[in-house]
């Protein structure tokens, strides 16, 4: 079973598009180590180690560790991220999207 530190994880550094190699450099943790903790034995690094981590994707460590986020700054974020994607988007594009959020709307699903 995958730990929920791994998951997280590599959610976070999906969502910001963040691969191991950047993740090294901006933490000074080797490549290795940090594989470490995404790969198949997906070890948890001490506390030192999640404190770096979690500075440079900008979240909690507690949001890592438990995959939890009550991080205010963090759902700012995202949303903000968001909105800069859609507002990238072409005017095609962008009405796709406001008709996808009616559809979802129609079917009574959790739309922010």
């Amino acid at each position: 079973m995958d730990s929920i530190f791994k998951q997280t994880l590599r959610a976070e550094m999906d969502f910001q598009d963040i691969k191991v190699k950047e993740l090294s450099l901006r933490t000074g943790i080797s490549q290795r180590t940090l594989e470490g903790y995404l790969g198949s034995r997906a070890s948890i690094p001490p506390a030192d180690v999640a404190v770096k981590i979690a500075d440079v994707l900008a979240v909690s460590v507690e949001y890592l560790v438990t995959g939890k986020n009550n991080n205010k700054n963090h759902h700012q974020k995202e949303n903000e991220n968001l909105k800069n994607s859609i507002r990238n988007l072409s005017d095609d594009k962008k009405i796709m999207v406001k008709d996808f959020i009616e559809v979802l709307k129609k079917f009574d699903v959790s739309v922010v």
